[in-house]
């Protein structure tokens, strides 16, 4: 199911995992990151995942950069890019949160990917899901 928020579309592609894709020429700030938080509130429970989809080019703010990725349950994230200036961003943005751990992988949408992250997400929710149910 497709969602559209002030900034670009959030779709659920299963259960736990959503897709974001951005739309173009947009600078993520804070109230835009609070805004993604509200939505995962209300439309996620339990862990999850994220399958970032860069399609379009944007960028972040400095104070949505300290915070983007901060939701309670958010176990993955999966970045999908499709040029080399997006490439780019999403390193910058690894590094600035790099004290944070992310647990998360890069796929190059030119290369039909796209999948592969989708994949990847699964694989990562599931893994996730069984070992903590073994604590």
């Amino acid at each position: 199911m497709k969602h559209r928020l002030s900034f670009g579309y959030f779709t659920l592609l299963a259960e736990n995992i959503v897709e974001v894709t951005i739309d173009e020429g947009i600078e993520l700030s804070l109230e835009m990151i609070e805004e993604c938080d509200v939505f995962f509130k209300a439309h996620i429970f339990g862990n999850f995942g994220m399958l970032i989809n860069r399609i379009n080019e944007y960028t972040y703010s400095y104070e949505a950069k300290l915070t983007v990725g901060s939701y309670e349950g958010l176990k993955a994230i999966a970045f999908v890019y499709y040029s080399d200036k997006s490439k780019v961003v999403i390193e910058e943005l690894k590094l600035t949160r790099a004290y944070d751990k992310w647990n998360s992988c890069s796929f190059s949408g030119l290369e039909l990917e796209w999948q592969q992250a989708f994949q990847w997400l699964k694989h990562e929710l599931i893994g996730k899901a069984q070992s903590e149910s073994q604590v």
